[in-house]
C-alpha cells in the first residue's frame, strides 16, 4: 500500500511540474502579448500586481491550505499593512504632535492601565458576582478616563491644517521598512483575534473574521488623527527613482541614447532631440517598474522560500496532521488552538507584508478603496483556482486571476465592439453592450472558478500529499 502511495505522490509530482510549466509560459505568453499589443509599461505594471496578489495569496494559502481556516477578513490585514506604510514614511507633523499628542499617550497610558488592572482583578478575585462588578467598574472608569484625554487631543490634532495634515504623521523612515511593519500590524492583530475567535466553527469564524476586517476598515475610515480617513494620505515616499529625476539624469539619458542609436542616427539635430526626449520619458517609466519588479519578485521569492520549507517540515506535516483530522491529532497530544493561532499570525503577517507593497506602488493610502471584492473573495479565488496546499498554484493563482481581472474589460470591449461591427454606431443594441463590458470581470471570474472547479478541483496545481514509506 505504501507503495502505491508513493508512486501515486510521484505522479502527482510529475503531473504538477508539467501543468506548472505550462501554466507559467502561458502565463508569460500573455503578458508578452499584452506589452507587443497595447504597451510594455502597462504588462509591466500588471505582473508588479501579480507579484503583489501572489503575496497576499500566499498568506491565505499558509491559513487555509495548511490548516483549514476560513479567513474571510483578509481585506482588514491588508489595510493594516496599508496604514503602515503611512505611519513609517511619512515625516511627523510636529504641529499636531505639540497640539496633541501627549493627549493621545495619556489616553493610552490609561486605556493600557485599564486591561492591566482587569486581568489582575480577574485572576485574584474568584469568580462571582464581586469580581463582575468590580471588573465592570474599573472599566466603566477607564473609559471615561481615555475619553477625557482622547477627545480634546483628537480634536487638537485635527485642527492643525487639515488641508494638509489633521494627523500626527510618521516616522520618516524609509518606506521600505513599512513592509516589515506592516506584517508585524496585520500578526498583532491577528493574535488579537485568534485569542477571540481560533476555536469557533468554521462558519463561525468566517463571520468573524469579517466583522472585524470591517471594524477595522471603519476605523481607519473615522480616525482622521491616525491617517487622515478618507481625506487620504498621499505623496508616499518611493524606494525607487523617480521618473522626473531619472529624465534630467546624464547616464540614464546616455544609456537610452546607446540603447537607440541606430534610430537617432539618421535623423537631423533638432528631431533628434526630440524624438530622444520622448524616448527618455518612456524608457524612465519602464525603469521605474522594473525597479519595483525587482523589490517585489524578491520579497515574493523569500516569503514562497520560507512557505515551502515551512510546509515540508515536520511542523507542516503537523499542520496539515490537524487539518485533516483535528480529533485524531488533539488525542496525540496537539494542542489545536495554539497551532491554528500560530498559523493565523503567520499567513496574516504575509497579508499585511502584500497590503504594504501595494500601498508603496500605488504611492497613496484610500481606506475607501479597501472593499471585501477586491481584497477578499479576489484572492480567495486565487487560492481556489491555482491550488490550496499548494504554494507554487496559490502563486500562480495570483498571477493568472489578477491577469484575467485587469484584462477581461478591454478584452470584452474588443469583442463586443467586433461582434457588433454591423450594427449602427447608435444602434441601443450596441451602445448597451459596450456599456455593459465592464461587467465582463465578473462574469469571467466566475466563469473561470466554475470551469476549475468542475475539471480540476484541486486547482490548476494541486496539493501533493507524500506519505511516509
Amino acid at each position: 500500500m505504501n507503495g502505491i502511495n508513493s508512486v501515486s505522490a510521484m505522479s502527482t509530482v510529475a503531473s504538477n511540474r508539467l501543468r506548472a510549466s505550462i501554466a507559467f509560459a502561458v502565463m508569460a505568453a500573455l503578458l508578452l502579448l499584452v506589452g507587443v499589443g497595447q504597451s510594455w509599461s502597462l504588462a509591466l505594471a500588471i505582473f508588479n500586481l501579480c507579484l503583489i496578489s501572489a503575496v497576499m495569496s500566499l498568506g491565505v494559502n499558509i491559513q487555509w491550505g495548511y490548516a483549514g481556516l476560513f479567513n474571510v477578513g483578509i481585506m482588514g490585514f491588508a489595510a493594516l499593512g496599508g496604514v503602515a506604510a503611512v505611519l513609517v514614511s511619512k515625516a511627523p507633523v510636529a504641529g499636531a504632535w505639540a497640539a496633541g499628542g501627549s493627549g493621545l499617550l495619556l489616553a493610552a497610558a490609561c486605556g493600557i492601565a485599564t486591561i492591566a488592572g482587569a486581568v489582575l482583578l480577574r485572576r485574584r478575585l474568584p469568580k462571582g458576582r464581586l469580581r463582575l462588578v468590580c471588573m465592570g467598574a474599573l472599566i466603566a472608569l477607564g473609559y471615561f478616563a481615555v475619553r477625557y484625554f482622547y477627545d480634546p487631543a483628537v480634536a487638537a490634532i485635527e485642527a492643525v491644517n487639515p488641508a494638509k495634515h489633521g494627523y500626527l504623521g510618521g516616522l520618516g523612515l524609509p518606506v521600505i521598512v513599512s513592509w516589515a511593519v506592516g506584517g508585524l500590524f496585520a500578526a498583532g492583530a491577528a493574535w488579537v483575534v485568534g485569542k477571540v475567535v481560533l476555536g469557533l466553527r468554521s462558519d463561525y469564524l468566517a463571520i468573524a473574521t469579517l466583522g472585524i476586517s470591517e471594524i477595522i476598515i471603519a476605523f481607519l475610515k473615522n480616525e482622521d488623527w491616525l491617517a487622515r480617513g478618507v481625506k487620504n494620505v498621499t505623496g508616499l515616499a518611493r524606494p525607487v527613482p523617480y521618473e522626473i529625476d531619472l529624465q534630467q539624469t546624464p547616464w540614464f539619458i546616455d544609456v537610452v541614447e546607446k540603447m537607440n542609436a541606430t534610430e537617432l542616427a539618421s535623423l537631423a539635430t533638432e528631431a533628434k532631440i526630440d524624438i530622444l526626449h520622448k524616448l527618455v520619458i518612456d524608457y524612465s517609466s519602464l525603469f521605474v517598474k522594473l525597479c519595483y519588479t525587482g523589490l517585489f519578485a524578491g520579497v515574493l521569492a523569500v516569503i514562497l522560500a520560507l512557505s515551502t520549507a515551512a510546509l515540508n517540515s515536520p511542523w507542516g506535516r503537523m499542520m496539515r496532521a490537524i487539518r485533516d483530522n483535528d480529533v485524531s491529532a488533539n488525542a496525540m497530544g496537539k494542542n489545536i488552538t495554539a497551532r491554528h493561532r500560530q498559523v493565523f499570525i503567520l499567513g496574516s503577517a504575509v497579508i499585511g507584508i502584500g497590503g504594504a507593497m501595494l500601498t508603496t506602488l500605488d504611492g497613496q493610502f484610500t481606506p475607501g478603496s479597501y472593499n471585501p471584492l477586491r481584497f477578499t473573495f479576489l484572492i480567495w479565488v486565487m487560492v481556489i483556482v491555482g491550488g490550496s496546499g499548494n504554494n507554487l498554484g496559490a502563486v500562480l493563482g495570483g498571477f493568472l486571476v489578477w491577469f484575467f481581472w485587469v484584462e477581461a474589460e478591454p478584452a470584452g470591449l474588443w469583442l463586443i465592439d467586433n461582434a457588433t461591427g454591423w450594427l449602427g454606431e447608435d444602434s441601443a443594441v450596441r451602445i448597451h453592450l459596450m456599456n455593459s463590458a465592464q461587467h465582463m470581470r465578473l462574469f469571467l471570474m466566475g466563469l473561470v472558478l466554475l470551469l476549475v472547479m468542475r475539471f480540476s478541483p484541486g486547482g490548476i496545481l494541486p496539493e501533493v500529499v507524500r506519505r511516509p514509506k
